[in-house]
C-alpha cells in the first residue's frame, strides 16, 4: 500500500466525456483522487454527492477532485446525470490505475470473498508527492474531512 510522501504513481485515463486525463496535467495543484467500487451504488453516490457540493470549495482552496471505478465512460455519464455530479470520474476499466494505488484487493463481505475495490483517497500535492492516504474509507462526511485537509497549510 502506498504511503505519504511518496511519489504518486503515474496515471492515464479517460473521463466520462472520454477526454485523457493524466497526472501530469494536475501538476501544480492539488489533487484529490478517489477511488470507490461502482457509481450509482448507496455509499459511492452519498461520496459523488458530497464531493461535487463541497466542489466550489475545493476549487478555492486550489484543488480538483477526481473520482475513479471501474466503470465505463457511459456508465459515469448516467452517474453523473442523475445526480447532477459536478466532478470528473475517470473510467479505469482495465483497473490499471486500481493496482497502481493498492486499492484493488481482496474483499469479504456476508462470508464471501471476491476482488473488489477498496474505497480509498489520495491527497497528491502540487509536486505530485502522496500528502495523505487512506485505504478503507467511510463515505459518510469524507468529503468535509478531505475538505478540511486540503484547506489547512
Amino acid at each position: 500500500m502506498l504511503q505519504v510522501n511518496q511519489t504518486a504513481p503515474y496515471f492515464a485515463g479517460v473521463n466520462q466525456l472520454d477526454q485523457p486525463l493524466t497526472l501530469t496535467d494536475f501538476a501544480g495543484q492539488t489533487l484529490v483522487l478517489y477511488f470507490y467500487p461502482k457509481d450509482d451504488t448507496p455509499g459511492c453516490t452519498i461520496e459523488a454527492n458530497d464531493f461535487s457540493t463541497l466542489n466550489a470549495e475545493f476549487a478555492a482552496a486550489g484543488a480538483k477532485v477526481i473520482g475513479v471505478s471501474k466503470d465505463d465512460c457511459a456508465s459515469h455519464r448516467a452517474f453523473i446525470d442523475k445526480f447532477q455530479l459536478s466532478i470528473d470520474l475517470i473510467a479505469d476499466t482495465g483497473g490499471e490505475m486500481c493496482a497502481a494505488y493498492g486499492v484493488w484487493q481482496l474483499k469479504e463481505k456476508n462470508g464471501v470473498k471476491n476482488m473488489g475495490i477498496v474505497r480509498s483517497t489520495f491527497i497528491i500535492d502540487a509536486h505530485g508527492k502522496l500528502a495523505y492516504v487512506e485505504y478503507g474509507v467511510n463515505p459518510d462526511g469524507h468529503a468535509q474531512a478531505m475538505l478540511q485537509k486540503v484547506q489547512t497549510p
